[in-house]
């Protein structure tokens, strides 16, 4: 397994080894010795999923606060996404600054969060399914986001300002300029 770094510390792309024949495709793209080996380490709690049915939905910029701060570990199953995180650690010389990059099937490459970014994505293709893993339980006491669409973000979202859906909850999250960051 190796590594693609995005930018702000921390943040990269997983690429995990691939082999194939006339038969197939062969990856491991979970592995504790290999995680650990390209600085992705740590105790694995909860994996979920979530699917998409709109090409253009956007979900985020989520983040959980601590003491339930997370890495999470994003892959796409099914279909294809432009992710995006927000580095919102405030003594980063990249607050603020977003970094993206696009995950699709059957490339198996995943994207390294850890915590102190807002994360967020806009699904490319009607029916994505998207994985997480995840260093810490989801709890939405503990939820948190940033707001997409904020200008000060300058975040180039391939739906430009007219997505087919977004979540409520998506739409209530404040500005980087309100952000009360706990990084």
């Amino acid at each position: 397994m190796e590594t693609t770094p995005l930018g702000p510390e921390g943040l990269f792309v997983l690429e995990p080894e691939q082999s194939s024949d006339e038969h197939g495709r062969y990856s491991v793209y979970y592995s504790a010795r290999g995680f650990e080996r390209v600085g992705a380490g740590g105790t694995y709690v909860q994996e979920h999923a979530s699917r998409y049915r709109l090409r253009h939905t956007v979900r985020g910029l989520h983040f959980q606060r601590p003491p339930h701060a997370q890495v999470k570990v994003v892959r796409v199953a099914r279909g294809r996404i432009w992710d995006v995180c927000v580095d919102i650690r405030r003594d980063s010389p990249t607050y603020g600054a977003h970094a993206s990059v696009e995950l699709r099937e059957g490339d198996w490459r995943q994207l390294h969060v850890p915590p102190g970014f807002a994360h967020g994505f806009c699904t490319l293709e009607p029916d994505t399914e998207i994985t997480f893993r995840l260093t810490d339980y989801n709890d939405r006491a503990f939820a948190a986001g940033l707001l997409w669409n904020d200008p000060a973000l300058a975040i180039p979202w391939p739906c430009a300002d007219e997505p087919a859906y977004v979540f409520p909850a998506d739409r209530q999250w404040p500005a980087l300029a309100a952000l009360d960051s706990p990084f």
